[in-house]
């Protein structure tokens, strides 16, 4: 989960102080392309290395700057502390440049290795802050984007993910009551509603422009334009940009169609599009679906 303000609160403020000010952090910097990368680590498990700590941030966002092109900012601060029971992962971005991580204090490396928590908030660096109305926005971007990226650098089998989306998507649909994206602030429609919006945007400007443009496009001109964490966008700009980038108009259509307004996916038939079939778990592909190519490149 991320929170990222355009500029921190005085209380943030007041905890980073503290948290300098307090702490003996063990520091390591690491480059990511022309960008840096400052993980510093306030208390980890006692299962994990200082080595697989430097691994785990390595591999996220290298899962980041393939997506992109490059590490969305030129410089973020990574800070990682135990917290908690057991061995789950928790992470919060704030204003763009820096990433809290609280691990548990039995977390292993076969929790790193299957982590998606940080991808996640590396994510969050390179899209805009767009106001409490449009999180959905932001949260359900990361959902989308995470298991992609690391689809494409090999860490995560993309049946997987499709199982995952299959699962997962159905809780971002509207329920009674719900007035649209925009209004409906529940963790479902935030996390896998925004999700939802994002990748009928992938697959219908992939499907519109024969897989000439795709999502990819119309982030990385947002990026390219200075939309990354630390900026507070207008809702307008950001569709218009996208929209520019792909030539199309499918951005806009659809936060016409589900900003304001309850909006019903049939996933069952847009799965059978894609050729993916699941049964018991088990995933399989028609490569004979008339979208097939768009399922094969998304994850390319």
């Amino acid at each position: 989960m991320s929170h990222a303000p355009h500029a921190p609160s005085i209380a943030t403020l007041a905890s980073i102080c503290i948290l300098t000010a307090g702490s003996r952090a063990d520091v390591v910097e690491f480059p990511s392309g022309a960008s840096t990368i400052e993980l510093r680590l306030d208390s980890v498990p006692d299962q994990l290395s200082r080595d697989e700590l430097l691994d785990w941030a390595k591999t996220a966002a290298r899962a980041v700057s393939q997506y992109y092109g490059r590490f969305p900012v030129s410089r973020v601060t990574v800070r990682v502390s135990t917290s908690g029971r057991g061995r789950g992962i928790h992470g919060t971005t704030f204003g763009g440049r820096w990433i809290r991580m609280r691990l548990g204090p039995r977390t292993g490396k076969a929790e790193l290795d299957d982590d998606w928590v940080l991808t996640h908030e590396m994510f969050h660096l390179a899209f805009p802050e767009m106001g409490d109305a449009h999180e959905w926005m932001n949260e359900g971007l990361s959902t989308y984007l995470e298991p992609v990226a690391r689809v494409r650098i090999g860490t995560l089998p993309a049946q997987r993910v499709w199982r995952e989306m299959a699962e997962g998507l159905p809780k971002g649909l509207p329920e009674e009551g719900d007035r649209g994206l925009d209004h409906t602030h529940t963790w479902g429609r935030t996390y896998w509603g925004g999700c939802l919006f994002w990748f009928l945007a992938d697959v219908r400007i992939r499907q519109q422009t024969r897989n000439a443009k795709s999502l990819d496009d119309a982030l990385k001109a947002i990026l390219d334009a200075g939309g990354d964490g630390s900026r507070r966008w207008p809702v307008d700009r950001l569709i218009e940009m996208g929209d520019r980038a792909t030539e199309t108009t499918v951005l806009r259509d659809l936060y016409t169609d589900m900003a304001d307004h309850p909006v019903h996916t049939d996933l069952d038939a847009l799965w059978n599009e894609l050729g993916i079939h699941i049964e018991s778990g088990h995933v399989t592909f028609d490569d004979h679906a008339p979208l097939a190519e768009v399922r094969e490149r998304i994850m390319k």
